[in-house]
C-alpha cells in the first residue's frame, strides 16, 4: 500500500536517439539518489528490443547486465520501472504475439523487476482485419491486452499505460470528449496508471484545470511523462534550465512525473537537480512556508553544484574509475597540459565497442579515432606558421599588442588549449543561452534583441545615409559594442568547453555550443560590417527591408506562439540568429557536422582593414609557393602574387572584404565583388593602369618574369557572358592556410560575405574554380553552389561555380 501511494518522481530515458551507457546510468542512479528522486522508466526509442524487436528475448549476457542495472536502482532506493512498446506491429487479437509478450516481461521479472510500463505511444490508430473482426475500436484492443498483462504479472503496485491520445492536442474531438480516453476510463483497470504528457507534447505549463478534466475522463489521477526538456526533435537545441512551469502543489492531483530530459546526459545536471529542488518543495513547504518553489534559486543552487562537476576530469561517457579520477587530479596538479598534445579529444579509458542490440550492454560514446598522419601536420603547421602581426579583435576588451607576429597572444586571450575552469560566468551564459523550449535565457535574449535593433536601425549608419544625429549614430555603435561583446563571450565560452579538463561535457555539449559559436561569428562581422558599408533603400541594388520585414517585430518564440509546439521553429537560439540574417533561409549554409577533432583556438571574423593587406599579401604569396613545391619564384617583386589574385578586389571593392583571423593572426580571406560588369570597368580604368606604372616593361628593372603580370591580370578581368552574370552579378574569392583544424571556419567566412552581398541586394554569386581543385570544389558544392560554367567557354582554364543568394 505505501508503494501504491508514493508519488513517482523522477527520470524516463524515452527519447529517440543513441540511449545512455551503462555508466552513465549508474551515475544519473547517483543523482536521482541525491536529490530525492525515486523513480527511473527504462525506454529508450531507439533500443531494438525495447520497441522495433520487442518479441525477442534478452541473451544471457543481456540479462545479467539488466539485472545489474536493476539491482543498482534498488540499491539506491529507486524504484525501476521497465517499459515496452509493441504497439508498431503488434496484432492484438494474435495469442501468439499476446505469449510473446508475457514472456518477455516475464523474463524481466525474474531479474528483479517490479515495475512496468505498456507504451502505445507514436503509433498507427489503424487496426488490421483480424483486430477489426475481435475488438470494438483501438482502445479496446490496447486495454484489453494491458489487462491480460497486469492480470498475468501478479497486478504489480506500479503498472504504466501510454495511450496513443497521450496528450491534449491529439485528442479528437477534445480531451473530454475523446471516445479513445473515455474507453481507456472505463475499462482500463482501475490500479494502472495512464501516462500524459499535458496540453501538449512539449508543454509550457501544466494547469490544474486540465488536469481535472483529464482526471474525470481517465477515472483516475495520470502520471506526467514531462518532456518539457526533450531536444530529440531539434539537432540545434539543448535545454540547460530550470525545471519550469509546473506547480509542486499539482502533484496532489497527479500520480506521478517523469522527466524525458535531454538526449546528451551531461547536459541533464541542471534540469533533475531542480526537478529534485521542486520534488521536495511540497513536503518542504507544509513544514516552513519559505520553502515553496522558485525556478530562480533551484537554478542558482543547481549552477553552484554544477561548478564542480564541470571541472571535474571525467572522460567521455564517464568510464573513468575513482582511482583514474584522483590520478588524473594529481596529474593535473602537477603539470600543465596542452591540447596540442591531446591528439584523442574524445579518447575513452576503454576501447568502444560496436552498438549492440541491447544498448544496456553499449560502453561509452565513441571515442575520436587516433590522429592520422594528416591531423598530426596539421597541428603542428598551425604551431609553426610565420610570424605575422596580430590585429586586435573588434569588439575586443583586451589590447592587442603593439608589434611581433603570429606567436605572440594578446594578454588573457591567449590560445585556450589548456585544461582550464569554466567560470560561474561562462556557466551562466552556457545556460541562458540553452535555456527551455519556450523561453530563452537573459542572454539569449539580450543577443537576439541587440541583433534585432540593430538590423532595424542600420539606416544610421549606411553607406549612403542622409545626415544623421550624432547621438543616433552614437546609439547604434553603443549597442553594437555590446552585441560584439556577448558574441566575443561565445567566442571564448567555446573555448573554454573545449579547453576544459571534463570530457564527458565536451563530448555531449560541443556540438552546441560549436553551432551557436559559428552563428554568432556571422552575426559578429555583419554587424562590423554594416556601419558605413550597407547601403540604404535610396540604392537600386539594396533589397535591405525585403530581407528583412517579416522578421523585425518578432522573435522566432514570439512567432510560435504559446500553443505551438518548439519544433515548429527549428534551431533555439542559433536558429533565430541565422533567421535575422539576409542568408537565414540558407540552411546549408548554417547545419553542418562539426569537426572530428575539436580545436580551442579563438577565431575571429571581421571586414577587412586597408592595414591587412600585408599580411594578406604574404598569407596568398605562402600558397602559392606551397603550389610550386616550396621553391621560391624568381618574380623578384613580394607583390607579385598579391597584386595579381588580390589587388584589384583590395583597392576597388575593399567593402566586400573580410578576414578571418586566430590569436596568432591572420589565416585566411574571402573577397567579395557586389556587381562584376562595373567593377570590371573600373579595374580597366584605374587598376590596370597602375600597374602598368608598377611594373614597366621590358628593358626596365623589373624582373623579366614579372613582365607579362600586366597581360594576365587583364585576362583575369575577362568578359563574362550575360548570361552568367543576369543570375550572378557577383563573385567571390576564397583563401585559407591549410593548416586550420576546424574547417568549418572557411564555410563561415565565406557565409560572412554571402551576408554582406545578399544585405546589399545581390541575387546571386559564383567563383572560379580550377577543375582539379576536387576539395574546393566539394567544399562550394555543399555550400550550395553548383557548376553553371566550363571553362573553354570563355578560353579560359577554370570551372565557374554559383549560387542564388
Amino acid at each position: 500500500m505505501e508503494e501504491e501511494k508514493q508519488f513517482l518522481c523522477g527520470v524516463v530515458e524515452g527519447f529517440y536517439g543513441r540511449p545512455w551507457s551503462m555508466d552513465q546510468r549508474k551515475v544519473l542512479f547517483q543523482w536521482m539518489q541525491l536529490w530525492g528522486l525515486n523513480t527511473y522508466l527504462y525506454g529508450p526509442k531507439d533500443d531494438l528490443k525495447h520497441r522495433l524487436l520487442w518479441r525477442e528475448v534478452y541473451s544471457p549476457e543481456e540479462e545479467a547486465q539488466l539485472r545489474t542495472l536493476i539491482a543498482e536502482a534498488q540499491s539506491r532506493g529507486l524504484r525501476f520501472v521497465y517499459s515496452l512498446s509493441p504497439g508498431q506491429d503488434i496484432v492484438f487479437s494474435s495469442s501468439c504475439d499476446l505469449a510473446l509478450l508475457k514472456r518477455k516481461l516475464k523474463q524481466v521479472s525474474d531479474l528483479g523487476c517490479q515495475a512496468f510500463a505498456i507504451l502505445f505511444d507514436d503509433i498507427d490508430h489503424s487496426m488490421c482485419q483480424a483486430d477489426s473482426e475481435a475488438f470494438t475500436s483501438f482502445a479496446h484492443a490496447q486495454v484489453t491486452v494491458t489487462n491480460e498483462i497486469y492480470r498475468f504479472l501478479g497486478e504489480p503496485p506500479v503498472f504504466l499505460f501510454c495511450p496513443t491520445e497521450y496528450c491534449g492536442s491529439l485528442c479528437s474531438p477534445s480531451v473530454s470528449k475523446s471516445p479513445y480516453l473515455q474507453t481507456v476510463g472505463e475499462d482500463l483497470l482501475h490500479n494502472i496508471t495512464v501516462i500524459w504528457t499535458g496540453s501538449k507534447v512539449i508543454s509550457r505549463k501544466l494547469s490544474l484545470d486540465s488536469l481535472a478534466e483529464l482526471e474525470s475522463v481517465l477515472q483516475r489521477p495520470p502520471l506526467i511523462w514531462d518532456n518539457l526538456h526533450a531536444n530529440d526533435y531539434d539537432t540545434r537545441r539543448l535545454f540547460l534550465g530550470p525545471f519550469k512551469g509546473r506547480d509542486p502543489q499539482l502533484r496532489n492531483h497527479l500520480r506521478g512525473l517523469l522527466l524525458n530530459p535531454n538526449c546528451e546526459f551531461e547536459a541533464n545536471y541542471i534540469p533533475l537537480h531542480t526537478l529534485g529542488s521542486w520534488h521536495r518543495a511540497e513536503k518542504d513547504y507544509v513544514k516552513d512556508d519559505e520553502c515553496e518553489y522558485c525556478p530562480e534559486r533551484a537554478l542558482t543552487a543547481a549552477l553552484h553544484d554544477w561548478m564542480e562537476e564541470l571541472n571535474q576530469p571525467l572522460q567521455a561517457g564517464r568510464q573513468s574509475t575513482r582511482a583514474e579520477h584522483r590520478a588524473s587530479v594529481s596529474s593535473s596538479r602537477t603539470k600543465t597540459s596542452d591540447r596540442s598534445d591531446c591528439p584523442a579529444t574524445f579518447r575513452a579509458t576503454h576501447p568502444v565497442a560496436k552498438l549492440p542490440v541491447f544498448p544496456l550492454n553499449s560502453s561509452s560514446p565513441p571515442s575520436s579515432p587516433p590522429m592520422g598522419k594528416a591531423e598530426r601536420e596539421g597541428r603542428e603547421g598551425e604551431k609553426k606558421r610565420p610570424h605575422q602581426s596580430s590585429q586586435q579583435l573588434p569588439g575586443s576588451r583586451s589590447e592587442a599588442p603593439a608589434g611581433g607576429g603570429r606567436a605572440q597572444q594578446a594578454p588573457g586571450r591567449g590560445l585556450c588549449g589548456g585544461k582550464g575552469l569554466l567560470s560561474e560566468a561562462q556557466v551562466r551564459l552556457l545556460v541562458g543561452l540553452h535555456y527551455l523550449p519556450h523561453e530563452h535565457g537573459p542572454s539569449a535574449q539580450k543577443l537576439l534583441q541587440d541583433l534585432t535593433w540593430l538590423k532595424s536601425n542600420c539606416h544610421l549608419v549606411g553607406a549612403n545615409s542622409k545626415k544623421t544625429q550624432p547621438q543616433k549614430v552614437d546609439e547604434w555603435r553603443g549597442r553594437a559594442s555590446r552585441f560584439l561583446s556577448l558574441c566575443e563571450d561565445i567566442a571564448q565560452l567555446h573555448c573554454s568547453v573545449v579547453g576544459g579538463a571534463n570530457r564527458a561535457v565536451l563530448y555531449d555539449l560541443y556540438p552546441y555550443v560549436w553551432d551557436l559559436r559559428n552563428t554568432a561569428l556571422v552575426a559578429k562581422a555583419f554587424i562590423c560590417w554594416l556601419d558605413g558599408r550597407v547601403l540604404n533603400d535610396g540604392s537600386n541594388l539594396a533589397s535591405w527591408r525585403n530581407c528583412f520585414h517579416w522578421c523585425g517585430k518578432s522573435t522566432g518564440a514570439e512567432l510560435l506562439g504559446v500553443d505551438s509546439e518548439p519544433w515548429v521553429f527549428k534551431g533555439g537560439v542559433s536558429g533565430e540568429v541565422q533567421m535575422l540574417l539576409p542568408v537565414g533561409s540558407s540552411s546549408e549554409l548554417f547545419t553542418h557536422p562539426p569537426p572530428l577533432f575539436p580545436t580551442s583556438r579563438l577565431y575571429n571574423i571581421r571586414p577587412y582593414h586597408s592595414k591587412d593587406k600585408v599580411e594578406l599579401y604574404r598569407m596568398v604569396r605562402q600558397l602559392h609557393l606551397r603550389t610550386q613545391g616550396g621553391q621560391e619564384s624568381t618574380m623578384a617583386h613580394p607583390d607579385v602574387i598579391g597584386d595579381r589574385c588580390l589587388g584589384p578586389c583590395l583597392a576597388l571593392s575593399p567593402e566586400y572584404s573580410f578576414i578571418l583571423e586566430d590569436e596568432l593572426g591572420i589565416c585566411g580571406c574571402v573577397l567579395g565583388i557586389l556587381d562584376v560588369r562595373s567593377f570590371a570597368k573600373r579595374c580597366q580604368a584605374s587598376w590596370i593602369p597602375a600597374m602598368r606604372d608598377k611594373y614597366p616593361p621590358k628593358g626596365s628593372s623589373t624582373h623579366s618574369n614579372t613582365q607579362d603580370l600586366v597581360k594576365l591580370m587583364e585576362e583575369d578581368q575577362g568578359e563574362y557572358p550575360d548570361s552568367l552574370l543576369y543570375h550572378f552579378p557577383s563573385q567571390l574569392r576564397l583563401d585559407a592556410l591549410p593548416e586550420l583544424v576546424d574547417v568549418s571556419v572557411g564555410r563561415t567566412l565565406l557565409t560572412a560575405l554571402l551576408t554582406a552581398l545578399k544585405a546589399n541586394g545581390s541575387q546571386g554569386v559564383f567563383c572560379e574554380v580550377q577543375p582539379t581543385d576536387h576539395q574546393r570544389l566539394e567544399f562550394l558544392t555543399k555550400l550550395g553552389f553548383l557548376e553553371i560554367l566550363r571553362g573553354e567557354a570563355r578560353s579560359r582554364e577554370g570551372v565557374v561555380l554559383g549560387r542564388l543568394l
